[in-house]
Order: C-alpha cells, then structure tokens, then sequence
C-alpha cells in the first residue's frame, strides 16, 4: 500500500506524469469544467474538501512554479487572496487575470480537481515546474 503522498490513484497518477509547464487545476464546485478535460471530482457535500486543504495537499506532492488565480478573487476571497500571497512568499510566481480568461485557459489543463468549496472564484491553475 502507498505510503507517502496521494492516496487518491487519479491524483497520484495524474501528478506522476506531469512535466514542465503542464497545467492543473483546483477549482471550487462552481467552475465549469471544459470539455474534454478530465475531471476528479473530490466533492462529498458543501465546502468538504475545502479550497485550502486539497491545495495544500497538492503542493506537498507537486513542484509548483507558478499559480494563476482571477482577479476577482482579490476583491471577494480573502482567505484565497491570502493563499496566493503565501504561495508568492514560497517562491511561485502568482499571477491573476480576468475570470473569463483564467476559465479559457482551463481548457489546457491536465485535469481538473474539483473540491467542495463554495466561496468565490476559489480556483488556482497550478504550472508544474522541475525538482532538478
């Protein structure tokens, strides 16, 4: 039995085989899911599993060079306007764009984790980076 890291298979197998510049992301249960990006649904009731802990729990298994939020989220998520602050303090390159924007470029990702959370624009595009 695995040990360390995901327990979830789809997380643990989609993380395994991401490389440089590939995309992910962690969205809230509102975020439309593009089609033909896979999904793993993580959602069991509102707000469980919340935004901050499945973050969290990516970041400990995953090289994270740069996050992408909306721009909304600063003026209406101030516990996720504070995650990416904490993420720029760790050395990821934050950006923000317009919501329309940040859900056109949803459709690059790998795959999208969608939580339970039901705050506003709690969604993150995490850009995997390289462990060498």
């Amino acid at each position: 039995m695995k040990k360390l890291g995901h327990l979830n298979r789809d997380i643990a197998r989609v993380l395994a085989g991401m490389g440089h510049t590939d995309s992910l992301v962690i969205a809230d249960c509102g975020l439309p899911i593009p089609p033909g990006v896979e999904c793993i649904d993580l959602s069991f009731g509102r707000g469980n599993p919340g935004f901050p802990e499945v973050l969290d729990s990516i970041l400990a298994d995953f090289q994270c060079e740069r996050a992408l939020f909306a721009e909304e989220c600063r003026g209406s998520n101030p516990a996720v306007t504070g995650l990416a602050e904490d993420l720029g303090n760790d050395g990821v390159q934050v950006e923000y764009v317009s919501h329309e924007l940040f859900k056109e470029r949803c459709r690059q990702a790998r795959v999208v984790i969608r939580t339970g959370e039901c705050t506003p624009y709690a969604n993150v595009i995490l850009y995997s980076g390289v462990i060498f």
